[in-house]
């Protein structure tokens, strides 16, 4: 199955000359979702993994079946002030600004083998992130994936230290 014809294209939104990648009309096609999950567990078969690893929001979509599929749990990445229990917190810059993710302390266990699993690699600045809050609980980053992979951003470039999969590329 081409994923990519699954994928709706919206341009000039949300602003001109943005080109829109809509997942929706992947997410509500279940042969499609399905076969998106079977394929991020196929470029992933060959790592042992303890965790997945998904940053809010949209990376929950993917990575909470994936985990099941591979049989490890969940952990989820989110803004701050939404995990209940104690947190670490890794601030990065954006183009104008900063932005920043958490996630429990008690997540990850110094060793552990995790995937981060997303919707679209674009700048790499949400990966990085992720990437940083795991390591910075003992974790090792196994791999980072991908639904989608916008390659005029360059977001590749900055992850160069880790194995970084995509299904579709723009």
């Amino acid at each position: 199955m081409n994923l990519k014809e699954k994928i709706r294209v919206i341009d000039d939104f949300p602003s001109k000359g943005i080109s829109f990648k809509d997942i929706t009309t992947l997410l509500k096609d279940a042969k499609a979702l399905n076969e998106c999950i079977k394929q991020m567990a196929e470029k992933f078969k060959d790592l042992e993994v303890d965790l997945v690893v998904g940053p809010e929001s949209r990376g929950f979509i993917f990575a909470t079946p994936l985990a099941y599929l591979l049989g490890t749990g969940f952990v989820p990445v989110r803004k701050p002030g939404k995990l209940p229990a104690e947190t670490v917190k890794y601030e990065y810059e954006l183009e104008y600004g900063s932005d920043s993710l958490e996630i429990h302390k008690d997540a990850i266990k110094p060793n552990q083998k995790v995937l981060i699993i997303d919707d679209l690699l674009a700048t790499g600045g949400t990966m990085i992130a992720a990437a940083k809050l795991v390591e910075e609980l003992g974790g090792d980053v196994v791999g980072l994936g991908f639904l989608i992979e916008l390659e005029d951003l360059k977001g590749r470039e900055k992850l160069n230290n880790y194995r970084v999969e995509s299904l579709i590329k723009y």
